[in-house]
C-alpha cells in the first residue's frame, strides 16, 4: 500500500501551502492568547496550554507527513471497518466518556482527552464516498439514497445524545456531496425555506407570519390574474390600509385586509380555471403560518432552558442578560471591532491578554485574530479557507475516480460547514453551538483529523499523475 516516495508533480502544493498557512496562524494566535512576558518559551514546555498545542501541530505534522505515502485504495478498502470502529467508539462514549461542559463527548486517556466525533467525520466522509461509488448517479433509487443518508444520520443521531449540537451539524454537510451526485435542487430549497420559517418565526410574531403569508398569497394570485396599473394599486392600497391599522392597533383589519384580497383573488382564479396555480399558492401560504405557530409552541414548551438561550442569543439578542449568555458575544464583537482595519499588532491585544473572552483559544479564536490582525487579517483567514474549499472542490471536479470525487466533496463541506457556522457565531451570524475552527482553534483530536483529512485528498490527488 505504502509507497517509498512521491513525484513532486503529484503533490497540490496550493492545498498544501493552505494547509501549513492555517496551522500557523492558529498556533501564532494560541501563542498570543496565552503570553507572558516573562515566559516567551512557554511553548518548549508541554505543561503548558500552548506547550501541549505545540506538540499536537508536531504530531499532525508527522501524521500528515505519513498518511501522504499511503495510495488511494487503501483508503477505499478499509473506508467501512474505519466508519464501523468510529460508530462503536461514538456508542462507547455515552457510557466510558467523561462529561465536559455538559458534553459527554470525550475519552479520558490520562494524559490527555479524545473525541470520537472527530472521527466520525473522517470514517463518514470515507465510507459515504466508497458506498456512492459503487452506485453512481442511482440517487433516484429511493434504497441507495435512504442508505446514503443513513450513514451520516446514524452518527449525527449518536453525537446529539451526548448531546454536542454542533458536531451533529457538520454531519449535514454531506448533502452537498448528495447535490453532486443528483439529489433535486428543490429539496434544498425546501430546506432552506423551512429553515427560514423557523428564524422568521423566532425573529418576529407567529401573528406577522400569518399576515404576511396572507398578503404574499394575495399579491400572487391577484398580479398573476392581471398584472395591470389596477392590480398594483390595490396592492399599495392594501399595504397602505395595513400599515395605517397596525399603528391604531386594529389588528382585525390587518389581517382581515390580506384575508379578505386573498379570498377575492382566490375567486377569480377559479374563475380562471387556475386551479393548480392557487393550491400551489394557498398551501404553501397554510403550510407557513402552520409551521410559524408550531416553531413558536415547540420553542416555549418542549425545548430545554439552555437551548432557549442559545437560539434568543441568536435572534433575540434582546432578551439575553450581557452579564450573562450574552456576554460571550458581547466581547467577541468588542473584540473584532477593536482591530479595526490594521488591527493592534501581535502581542498587543488588551482584551486577548486579559483573556475577556470566554474560550478564546477554541470557539472564539477568530476574535483574536480580528483584534490583533483587524479587517486585513480576518479577510485574509476567510479568503485562505475559501480558496482551500475551492481547491478541494476542484481536486474533486478533476479526479478521474468516483471514489476521490465523493471523498473530495465531502471534505470541502465539512471545511465549509465548520468555517462558515464558527466564524459567523464569533459575530452573532449563527448560534454559539461550540465547533471549532478547522486546524486553527486549539484542539488536538480536531487538528490531527483534519491534517489526515487533508492529506489524504492531496495524496488520492496525486494517484492522477500515476498510469
Amino acid at each position: 500500500m505504502a509507497q517509498p516516495a512521491l513525484k513532486n508533480k503529484g503533490l497540490d502544493w496550493l492545498l498544501l501551502s493552505l494547509y501549513i498557512s492555517l496551522v500557523l496562524i492558529g498556533w501564532l494566535m494560541l501563542y498570543s492568547s496565552t503570553y507572558e512576558e516573562g515566559r516567551p518559551f512557554a511553548f518548549l514546555d508541554f505543561t503548558t496550554e500552548i506547550g501541549k498545542q505545540s506538540m499536537w501541530v508536531l504530531i499532525s505534522l508527522l501524521f500528515f507527513a505519513a498518511t501522504l505515502t499511503i495510495e488511494w485504495n487503501f483508503w477505499n478498502t478499509f473506508a467501512i471497518p474505519l466508519y464501523a470502529l468510529s460508530m462503536v467508539l461514538l456508542v462507547a462514549v455515552l457510557f466510558l466518556g467523561v462529561e465536559i461542559k455538559g458534553n459527554k463527548s470525550w475519552f479520558d486517556l490520562g494524559i490527555g482527552s479524545f473525541q470520537p466525533s472527530e472521527i466520525a467525520k473522517l470514517g463518514t466522509a470515507l465510507a459515504l464516498a466508497s458506498y456512492l461509488s459503487f452506485n453512481k448517479n442511482n440517487l433516484r433509487d429511493n434504497k441507495v439514497l435512504l442508505t446514503a443518508i443513513s450513514i451520516f444520520a446514524f452518527p449525527l443521531m449518536l453525537i446529539l445524545l451526548q448531546p454536542d449540537a454542533g458536531s451533529a451539524l457538520v454531519f449535514m454537510s454531506f448533502f452537498m456531496l448528495l447535490y453532486r451526485k443528483g439529489l433535486p435542487g428543490l429539496l434544498y430549497i425546501l430546506a432552506f425555506a423551512l429553515i427560514g420559517i423557523f428564524v422568521f418565526s423566532l425573529t418576529f410574531s407567529p401573528f406577522f407570519i400569518l399576515v404576511l403569508s396572507l398578503f404574499l398569497a394575495f399579491c400572487f394570485l391577484l398580479l398573476n390574474h392581471e398584472f395591470s396599473p389596477r392590480s398594483v394599486m390595490i396592492v399599495i392600497a392594501s399595504i397602505a390600509a395595513s400599515i395605517i391599522a397596525f399603528q391604531y392597533h386594529k389588528m382585525a383589519i390587518v389581517w382581515m385586509v390580506p384575508a379578505v384580497g386573498t379570498l377575492i383573488a382566490s375567486f377569480l382564479a377559479v374563475k380562471e380555471r387556475q386551479i393548480r396555480l392557487l393550491s400551489l399558492i394557498l398551501v404553501s401560504a397554510i403550510l407557513t403560518i402552520g409551521l410559524s405557530y408550531t416553531t413558536q409552541y415547540v420553542f416555549d414548551n418542549v425545548l430545554k432552558p439552555h437551548q432557549q438561550e442559545r437560539i434568543n442569543i441568536w435572534l433575540r439578542p434582546e432578551k439575553c442578560d450581557p452579564r450573562g449568555p450574552l456576554y460571550n458575544l458581547i466581547q467577541s464583537k468588542l473584540a473584532i471591532g477593536s482591530g479595526g482595519f490594521t488591527g493592534k499588532g501581535f502581542l498587543n491585544g488588551e482584551m486577548t491578554k486579559l483573556n475577556y473572552v470566554p474560550e478564546q483559544s477554541t470557539d472564539f479564536i477568530f476574535s483574536i485574530v480580528g483584534e490583533e490582525q483587524g479587517f486585513i487579517g480576518t479577510a485574509s483567514v476567510i479568503i485562505l479557507f475559501l480558496l482551500l474549499i475551492i481547491r478541494s472542490i476542484v481536486v474533486a471536479e478533476r479526479a478521474k475516480l468516483e471514489f476521490i470525487r465523493n471523498y473530495a466533496y465531502g471534505v470541502a463541506g465539512i471545511f465549509f460547514v465548520h468555517t462558515f457556522v464558527n466564524i459567523g457565531m464569533t459575530m452573532g451570524l449563527m448560534p454559539i453551538i461550540g465547533i471549532p475552527l478547522p486546524l486553527v482553534s486549539r484542539g488536538g483530536t480536531s487538528l490531527l483529523i483534519f491534517s489526515i483529512m487533508l492529506s489524504i485528498l492531496i495524496r488520492m490527488d496525486a494517484s492522477r499523475f500515476r498510469s
